[in-house]
């Protein structure tokens, strides 16, 4: 395997701020892998997206990352005037791509996350676990092979949580495709990644492999054991 996005010693300073959002960050991810960023709020967690989408670039330092690469943000962050699919079909449609093999796409993503009999309604119409599905559909309907979350479930009751996980890990172990998520929840982070990456005022703090089988149970001894390694980091 090789590294799919790699930090070198990147720094970020923001014009007028005191101090640096990102401070000599390093690491790397591997293509495929599925990683959680946690941390404290104001640590640097969505700068670190950002940087990897191209939505920023660094003051300081390096950043590696594919040329294909989607972000998906909270509650789905959908155009309230478009329809299900015309929000799905957006990055397609930036592309020129002809409208049937748009039909094409814009069905498959849909039915991927289990929101196809709602293609023709309104954001305004949708409850927030289905936004944010539909928001995961158009990040994944270009094809990309990143895939980028920011507290993608943050907003959300813990019945619908627990089937965007699933529907998520299924997605991702159909496609493999390279997975970053910035969660503010331990046991979202043990329960869904390969990694865990904890990051504390601009750096990173302490990394943690996690080498569990899904799908993984949070009342299991071994869950319990992860989570409370990293809880300990976290709260010292």
């Amino acid at each position: 395997m090789s590294a799919a996005i790699e930090f070198r010693n990147v720094g970020k300073r923001y014009l007028g701020e005191a101090y640096a959002v990102l401070r000599d960050v390093s690491f790397a991810i591997e293509e495929g892998e599925f990683v959680c960023i946690i941390g404290p709020s104001g640590c640097g967690k969505t700068t670190v997206l950002k940087l990897i989408a191209g939505l920023d670039a660094p003051t300081i330092g390096k950043v590696r990352k594919p040329k294909s690469v989607s972000m998906s943000f909270q509650s789905g962050a959908l155009f309230p005037w478009l329809t299900v699919s015309e929000n799905v079909a957006l990055g397609l449609r930036a592309r020129k791509m002809p409208d049937l093999e748009v039909a094409h796409h814009v069905e498959a993503q849909l039915r991927a996350v289990d929101m196809l009999h709602f293609h023709a309604k309104f954001p305004a119409d949708l409850s927030g676990g289905q936004r944010q599905r539909v928001g995961i559909a158009r990040a994944l309907a270009v094809e990309p092979s990143a895939l980028l979350l920011d507290e993608p479930f943050s907003a959300l009751d813990p019945k619908t949580t627990a089937e965007l996980h699933r529907d998520l890990l299924s997605i991702w172990h159909a496609r493999r495709m390279t997975i970053v998520m910035v969660s503010h929840l331990i046991e979202e982070a043990v329960g869904l990644a390969d990694r865990v990456i904890l990051m504390r005022e601009g750096r990173i703090d302490a990394e943690f492999p996690i080498a569990l089988p899904h799908p993984r149970h949070e009342q299991g001894e071994a869950f319990m054991r992860e989570v409370q390694q990293i809880r300990r980091k976290f709260f010292t």
